[in-house]
C-alpha cells in the first residue's frame, strides 16, 4: 500500500461506484483519458493534471488484484464518510484520540511494511487489442500507420503482403504497468479490402480469364493484367475450361523478400449469337471431330 491510496478516492477521480465492474472502470478510463489527453488540450496544465490522476487511479483500481488491496485500505477505516455523505480522509491517530507521529510512526513502519518490503509486486499491463482496415494495395505494399489506442497515438508497422486477419504485435504499448511492471503489448488486427479483380492465396495472386473457343482449342497468346501492368501468357493448344496457369513471379511480394506467382484460371466461353454461315462451320467440324461423344465414359 503507497501512501498516496490514504489520502486519494480513485473511485472519485473516475467517476464510478465502489461497485462498479472491471469493465466500467475500463470505460470511465478511456473517456477521461481521451478527454484530458495533452495531445488534444496542449498548454493546458489543469487538463495534463488531470491526466495523470485519471491514469494513476486506472493503475490501482483497473488491476483486479490491487484493487482488492485498496479496497482494503478503505475498509480498515483511513475513509470515512464526509458531509454529504462525501469521502474525507480521517488519520490513524485522529480514530484513537490525537497523538504524535503518522500512522506509519503508530504501526512500527507500516508503510515500509506494505510498501518497500512486502508492498505491491510488480505487475505487467494488459494487452490491448485493435482493428486497422487497409485497402488491397496497401496492403500489398506494406507502410506505416498511426492508431488512437486508449488516447495514445500509436504507430504501427505493417509488412508488405501482410494478410487479411493477420495480428501485429505493437511491444510495449498496451496497458501501463503497475510498480515497475513491463507495460503490456497492443495487438492490431488487419483487415484487408478486396481487389475487383485479383485474389489471393497466401503469397500467390489469383486471376479469372475468359477466353474463346477457338483460343482454347488452338492455343493462343492472350495478355493478362499484373499489379505491374500486362504480361504476355501461353495458352496451349486444347487448354480445358478451369485449367490454372502460372505466371511466376508475379504475385505477393512478403517480409521475408519472396514473391508469388500469379495464377491464372481460364473458363471458356460459349458465343451465344452465331450467324448461319459460324452454325455450318461448328456443324462441319463437329462431323469431322473423332471425339464427338466427351460423355461416352459414362456409359451413355
Amino acid at each position: 500500500m503507497r501512501k498516496e491510496w490514504l489520502k486519494t478516492d480513485y473511485y472519485a477521480v473516475l467517476g464510478v461506484d465502489s461497485n462498479a465492474t472491471t469493465k466500467d472502470i475500463k470505460k470511465a478510463y478511456r473517456r477521461l483519458a481521451q478527454k484530458y489527453h495533452p495531445d488534444t488540450n496542449s498548454g493546458d496544465a489543469s487538463a495534463e493534471t488531470h491526466f495523470k490522476e485519471v491514469n494513476e487511479a486506472y493503475e490501482v483500481i483497473g488491476d483486479p488484484e490491487t484493487r482488492k488491496e485498496y479496497d482494503h485500505a478503505r475498509q480498515m477505516g483511513y475513509f470515512v464518510g464526509g458531509p454529504g455523505g462525501g469521502q474525507q480522509y480521517v488519520r490513524v491517530e485522529d480514530l484513537m484520540g490525537g497523538g504524535r507521529g503518522s500512522p506509519f510512526d503508530l504501526l512500527g513502519g507500516f508503510g515500509d511494511l506494505f510498501g518497500r518490503q512486502g508492498g505491491v509486486r510488480a505487475r505487467n499491463g494488459e494487452d490491448l487489442s485493435a482493428e486497422m482496415h487497409l485497402s488491397f494495395h496497401d496492403a500489398i505494399a506494406g507502410s506505416t500507420r498511426q492508431l488512437t489506442v486508449n488516447g495514445q497515438t500509436v504507430k504501427v508497422k505493417i509488412p508488405k503482403g501482410v494478410a487479411d486477419g493477420a495480428r501485429i504485435r505493437v511491444k510495449g504499448r498496451g496497458g501501463p504497468g503497475l510498480n515497475g511492471g513491463a507495460p503490456g503489448d497492443l495487438y492490431v488486427t488487419v483487415r484487408v479490402a478486396g481487389h475487383p479483380v485479383f485474389g489471393r492465396r497466401g503469397k500467390h495472386l489469383t486471376l479469372q480469364v475468359p477466353i474463346t473457343f477457338v483460343e482454347a482449342a488452338l492455343g493462343a497468346d492472350i495478355d493478362v493484367p499484373t499489379l505491374e501492368g500486362k504480361v504476355r501468357l501461353r495458352v496451349p493448344p486444347g487448354t480445358q475450361s478451369g485449367k490454372t496457369l502460372r505466371v511466376r513471379n508475379h504475385g505477393v511480394e512478403n517480409a521475408k523478400g519472396e514473391r508469388g506467382d500469379l495464377l491464372v484460371t481460364v473458363s471458356v466461353t460459349v458465343p451465344e449469337k452465331l450467324t448461319d454461315e459460324g452454325k455450318e462451320l461448328l456443324q462441319r467440324f463437329h462431323l469431322q471431330d473423332p471425339d464427338k461423344n466427351p460423355r461416352s465414359h459414362l456409359g451413355v
